[in-house]
């Protein structure tokens, strides 16, 4: 599986935990939309595009079957979210 593509859409607020939402393209086939980037304690995590289930908890719609694969994605999409925040710093000096 190779990510073909990674968009980061920046969120405007300062005062929330999540920063971004990031589309992948997988192989140029497979596009997942909705990726959130999510400020923890220590760094930035991401969550899966989910849906709300009658019960009132939120199931993911799309996940990585392994740890693996989950900490490349997450490693991918912050590492260009971290990139996205640079270039809007310096579109703002």
């Amino acid at each position: 599986m190779n990510i073909t593509e990674v968009r980061i859409r920046l969120l405007k607020k300062d005062d929330t935990k999540l920063k971004a939402v990031a589309t992948i393209t997988i192989d140029n086939y497979f596009v997942v939309h909705d990726i959130k980037v999510i400020q923890g304690e220590s760094d930035f995590f991401i969550a899966m595009p989910s849906k709300k289930m009658p019960s009132g908890e939120y199931k993911d719609i799309v996940h990585p079957l392994n740890t693996e694969t989950r900490e490349m994605l997450r490693s991918l999409i912050v590492g260009e979210y971290r990139k996205a925040v640079a270039a809007a710093e310096g579109e703002n000096a």
